[in-house]
């Protein structure tokens, strides 16, 4: 047994315990008082022994890593103290990993990577340098806090047998993380017992490089070609949806997907070189098939060929890719650009470590904390030492420097119970944008919301085409999405050359010509957008029917941080997301004034307040609305009848007509093919009296819903986290059966004066006392909107003019495949994020974005 010279943390405990340890003649008489703590991992328990719960620290980082020997979490040397003051737990494993680079003999023997191969098995760490490379010494042992007494292992013959167990299966556990990729595949796919043996036909069919398509049905989609006479047919019976699969080699005889080792040779026999088609993977990215049209893409946006110069420091830190993660990288980057950001998770890293739950690993502010403080504090991208160049340069050789940190704990995180983020596929970094601003909504109740300053408020003013009045109501959103008009691009005529060759080509089985990317004007994207649209199903309550009906949207108010996201991706006829190959010339400073919201114009007729007609089911008609009177709608009963005389239920067909708004039996024949498979298809048309302005819903004790049903306490958070009083966000949603899209509507369209000083006794709650966060809106011009109640949704309205100062770039031919980096410009230059590394940018590619970030400009 060893006690430390000197005790790290400030531990000064040397008092009666010290003593005890050295006339202790036992380990086990030692450890007696702790052994209640001691715990072996079970089946279900995660120990996390590769990487510190609050920090990046490793058993690779100087001090090592300290694992709970009770809960198996992990705490790197600046936060283990803290855990033992919260919990009392005493007893901690401490890993060290020393690294070594490997000496270059005249031998060339191997050495093992290794010395102390049982202490760190299936240890992960993220390693950026070649492993064969370096060799391993590692080194392990209990420490007993407060006074760090340690005991070196393994000690097998000297400890209990119970704390033996405990360290054999801590060291021995596998990863917590690695539970999570079966969910990406069922099975491990087998090589065919026919690769090696497979016999092809020496029929002189040969594969043309493209223009390739089904021999019975023309598709050109999901080709399968047939190893054994090449022929081409079309893997609809095959096609899992998902539109990428690892499985490429599939046996009729076996039943199942293989693999096949000798896949080049089989490919040869047809004319296939897999040399010249081979794809280039690097850190878990995919490149697509098609090299030509994406390969000035790749270059183009991650500045390749350029001597790109490599910066370290505090905001200059990476995010290492963990396997098609680089979506999350590339969002989290320009979250913790924002202020706002900042000041909520590394301004009260402190406040956050210090109150987190007792597994910090499953906080979500403690993981933000964690990651932000790694990006910002320049502990983890510092330049290399001189010495180290110098070494370099004489050997003539180059090793990466910036290493960047991990996001394995936040991922695990905010993926858990998705469908697609928890997996180990690429995803759209739109999509998680929006999934973490919920997340963020979800977990600042009472606190400041950093998400506050990409919310804004939209106007949709819809216009009844029939009668021409309107109705005006407001959303709440986080992001503008723009269409991309082809139909717009400076070069058209290009483009329409380019098809007709295209199409040529492929008829003639020639290599298809050059792609032309269409070049569209920012303008056009704005203009698209601004265009009235027509309203799917619109109901006049005019007309009390189905009718015509054109919406447009306006900013009812302008965010501080306004995002921006290209619509470049379409579905293709194999129902995958594809990506429009085009650049878009955005700017540097925009200017959204000229799309204001001005609300109800003079001269304009609000359409009437009123809700669709509800169908009440049998057993509740009767029960809810007793005394209301049932009103007669208007219907064209001959076309009802002449409907009904082709075999549907009359009620349907009466409903059919009265949805339709009497436009003849045609249109109401279309109506029951949609919804003739609803359970309450055949039940008869029914609109109660509530539909009323007189009996309006905002009147009624019991709201809109027969039953007073208690709504979620999930959406009563969102609605609270934007600013609403929670009993003005209860009653919305039990007026509006718990829909958090009709509960906005409906705070937006029932202020209740009398509850005006509980919303601002509420609002004024949910401000931060914290003076990290008293100021943080003081450098902007947001307020809340003047025209806005107490009330609303917490929006920094103010000017609508912008500068550009981040966006993410995507390269590939869709979200479900490629690779993300983004831009962003810190200290008045461009600096490119690729993953681990980051470096100034030379020629940022603006035009070629996919999501882009606005701060609003000073009005001064």
């Amino acid at each position: 047994v060893r006690r430390r010279n000197r005790c790290f943390g400030g531990s000064r405990h040397c008092g009666g315990r010290s003593r005890n340890a050295k006339m202790a003649t036992d380990l086990g008489e030692l450890l007696v008082p702790y052994m209640p703590t001691i715990r072996v991992p079970k089946t279900g328990d995660r120990v996390f022994k590769s990487e510190c719960a609050f920090s990046f620290d490793s058993p690779e980082s100087e001090g090592g890593l300290y694992v709970c020997m009770n809960t198996f979490l992990g705490f790197g040397r600046e936060h283990v103290e803290r855990h033992y003051r919260k919990t009392g737990q005493s007893v901690y494993m401490h890993l060290k990993r020393h690294v070594k680079e490997k000496a270059t003999g005249a031998a060339g023997g191997a050495i093992p990577r290794r010395r102390n191969g049982k202490v760190f098995l299936d240890l992960e760490l993220n390693r950026d340098f070649n492993g064969e490379d370096y060799e391993y010494e590692d080194e392990a042992k209990l420490v007993i806090f407060p006074d760090h007494f340690e005991i070196p292992l393994p000690n097998i013959e000297e400890l209990p047998a119970l704390v033996t167990i405990a360290c054999d299966a801590v060291l021995n556990a596998s990863s917590p993380y690695k539970k999570q990729e079966p969910e990406s595949w069922d099975e491990e796919i087998q090589v065919s017992r026919h690769a090696r043996s497979l016999r092809q036909l020496d029929n002189g069919v040969k594969i043309p490089p493209s223009g390739w398509k089904c021999q019975r049905c023309e598709m050109r989609e999901n080709l399968w070609l047939n190893l054994t006479d090449g022929a081409i047919f079309c893997g609809k019976w095959f096609f899992d949806g998902t539109g990428v699969t690892e499985v490429d080699v599939y046996s009729f005889e076996e039943e199942e997907a293989v693999l096949d080792p000798h896949i080049s040779e089989h490919l040869s026999h047809f004319g296939i070189d897999m040399l010249q088609m081979q794809q280039r993977t690097e850190n878990g990215h995919h490149i697509d098939n098609n090299p030509r049209p994406r390969v000035s893409e790749w270059e183009v946006i991650q500045e390749s060929g350029m001597k790109l110069k490599a910066v370290y420091g505090p905001g200059y830190t990476g995010i290492k890719n963990l396997g098609n993660t680089c979506y999350m990288g590339s969002v989290l980057q320009v979250l913790f650009s924002i202020p706002d950001f900042q000041r909520m998770y590394v301004g009260n890293l402190q406040r956050i470590f210090d109150y987190s739950p007792l597994d910090p690993t499953q906080d979500f502010a403690t993981q933000m904390a964690k990651l932000g403080h790694g990006l910002l504090s320049g502990q983890y991208s510092k330049p290399p030492m001189k010495s180290e160049l110098i070494e370099q340069v004489m050997k003539e050789e180059y090793k990466q420097q910036q290493k960047g940190v991990s996001p394995r704990m936040l991922k695990s995180l905010v993926s858990r119970g998705h469908p697609e983020f928890s997996s180990n596929r690429q995803q759209d970094a739109h999509e998680l944008f929006i999934h973490l601003i919920n997340i963020v909504e979800r977990n600042s109740g009472g606190s400041e919301n950093p998400s506050d300053v990409f919310r804004f408020l939209v106007e949709d003013r819809v216009q009844c085409c029939q009668t021409r009045r309107v109705r005006y109501t407001q959303r709440v959103d986080y992001c503008i999405q723009l269409p991309a008009p082809i139909e717009a691009a400076t070069n058209r005529e290009e483009l329409l050359a380019y098809e007709a060759k295209r199409k040529e080509a492929e008829d003639n089985m020639r290599p298809l010509p050059e792609p032309v990317r269409a070049r569209i004007p920012f303008t056009a994207c704005l203009q698209a957008f601004t265009e009235p649209e027509n309203v799917p199903d619109f109901w006049s309550s005019a007309l009390q029917a189905k009718s015509a009906g054109v919406k447009t949207s306006r900013f009812a108010s302008f965010p501080e941080y306004l995002v921006v996201q290209i619509k470049k991706f379409t579905f293709g006829v194999d129902w995958v997301p594809k990506k429009l190959d085009m650049a878009i010339d955005v700017p540097d400073f925009l200017d959204l004034s000229r799309l204001r919201a001005t609300g109800l114009q003079a001269g304009e007729e609000e359409l009437p307040d009123l809700m669709p007609p509800i169908v009440l089911p049998e057993d509740t008609r009767g029960m809810s609305y007793q005394e209301a009177d049932v009103v007669s709608p208007e219907i064209d009963e001959a076309a009802a009848m002449q409907l009904a005389e082709m075999g549907f239920p009359l009620e349907a067909c009466r409903k059919a007509v009265y949805y339709t708004g009497n436009m003849g039996p045609e249109m109401a024949f279309n109506w029951i093919i949609a919804h003739m498979e609803e359970p309450d298809f055949a039940e008869p048309l029914t609109l109660p009296s509530m539909l009323d302005p007189s009996l309006s819903t905002s009147d009624s004790p019991m709201g809109a819903t027969p039953l007073d049903n208690s709504p979620p306490e999930e959406s009563v958070s969102i609605l609270t986290s934007m600013g609403f009083p929670r009993a003005h966000s209860i009653r919305a949603l039990k007026n509006t059966n718990n829909n958090l899209e009709r509960a906005l509507d409906w705070i937006f369209t029932h202020p209740e004066e009398g509850e005006e000083s509980d919303a601002l006794s509420d609002m004024a709650d949910t401000e931060p006392n914290d003076n990290a966060f008293s100021n943080a809106n003081s450098h902007s011009d947001s307020t809340l909107s003047p025209d806005r109640d107490a009330t609303g949704p917490r929006v920094k309205d103010g000017p609508g003019r912008y500068e550009l100062f981040a966006f993410i770039s995507h390269m590939g031919a869709s979200t479900m495949s490629g690779h993300y980096i983004c831009h962003i410009k810190k200290e008045g230059r461009w600096v490119i994020y690729n993953d681990h590394k980051v470096c100034l940018s030379e020629r940022p590619p603006k035009d070629l974005g996919y999501i882009y970030f606005y701060r609003r400009l000073s009005s001064s």
